[in-house]
């Protein structure tokens, strides 16, 4: 065999290679081939999506100090994405921890004086009862000419006193127990501050809240980031799906739920799983990104393709065909 010979082989083989990967490709390649494909399915094609979430810091606003992920990783839930300067966040909370201490202080001292005015009220209640005796027994003897006029009205105006200071205790004490009551308060006010400081202090930390790959970043390190600031657009890789369209006619023959076959070109061969998740109430034009199996016509529906995918193969951006079955009319 001569070289030139070896030359046009080889060159044959590449041709066919190609138009075989031409053929798998693109779907209306070969539906013009070979015609539609069978009357009981039909056949879409799109890009998978995922679900995403832009996340940026909650009620901080500090320079960014950590930021070691860059588009396209792949992140655990929990990851540590970024991490902005908690310094002043961290002295808030020493201070607000060190009223929560001197609150709780103050109930202390409150409390023995609510217990000081408790004894002083029953030495009280003691005192007048004895002043009252006194009273009685003087009075008893001054009838009987026994003491004196005076004796008596100097007996009834020490228990008079007596009853006097008892009441001004009495007082005092209630006072006593309503600054507990304010202590209290003060130190549930106090505590209430040290939890809402941890929990921003808490909020200088952004993690991932789902496993998924990166899309975007947003941010630079030494960036101030500030409440609603996007730092990462996430992807959910454990929730993805393919936007396609399905033709006016076909519409009554698919239903929500129903099961449906994906392959993509990536993973030649390999068919994952999928359910029709969402059907559009409402028509629109035939966007002229969107390639289908069968002939276009201007009116489609968009529908919506959960896919299973537990070990994320699938990534958003990925080209994938779908195979619907067809129902018939009636069901």
């Amino acid at each position: 065999m001569t070289r030139r010979t070896r030359l046009l082989l080889l060159a044959a083989g590449a041709l066919l290679l190609a138009a075989a990967g031409a053929f798998w490709r693109w779907p209306a390649l070969r539906q013009a081939l070979f015609g539609p494909p069978p009357a009981n399915a039909i056949e879409v094609s799109g890009n998978i999506e995922a679900h995403q979430s832009v996340l940026s810091f909650t009620d901080v606003s500090a320079p960014i100090v950590y930021l070691p992920f860059d588009e396209g990783a792949l992140v655990a839930a929990g990851t540590v994405l970024a991490r902005v300067d908690d310094a002043l966040y961290r002295h808030r909370l020493a201070i607000d921890e060190a009223a929560l201490q001197a609150a709780k202080a103050g109930l202390a001292v409150d409390v023995a004086t609510l217990t000081a005015a408790e004894q002083t009220v029953r030495s009280d209640t003691y005192d007048l009862s004895q002043k009252e005796r006194d009273y009685q027994r003087a009075e008893t003897l001054a009838q009987h000419n026994f003491a004196s006029r005076q004796a008596r009205d100097l007996a009834l105006t020490a228990a008079q006193q007596s009853a006097a200071t008892l009441a001004h205790d009495q007082a005092m004490l209630r006072v006593a127990a309503d600054n507990i009551e304010l202590a209290k308060a003060d130190v549930a006010s106090a505590a209430a501050q040290v939890k809402l400081d941890t929990v921003t202090l808490g909020y200088t930390v952004l993690k991932a809240p789902f496993s998924g790959v990166i899309a975007v970043r947003e941010a630079e390190l030494g960036e101030v980031a500030g409440p609603g600031v996007a730092i990462f657009t996430l992807e959910d890789l454990g929730h993805v799906w393919l936007r396609a369209y399905v033709n006016e006619p076909d519409l009554g023959k698919v239903r929500l739920g129903e099961a449906v076959s994906v392959t993509t070109d990536t993973y030649p061969g390999k068919i994952y799983h999928g359910r029709i998740g969402f059907i559009s109430p409402v028509a629109e034009f035939t966007p002229k990104t969107v390639e289908t199996h069968a002939e276009r016509i201007t009116l489609v529906y968009r529908i919506r393709i959960d896919i299973d995918n537990p070990t994320h193969e699938l990534l958003p951006g990925m080209p994938a065909d779908a195979r619907i079955p067809l129902l018939p009319s009636g069901e």
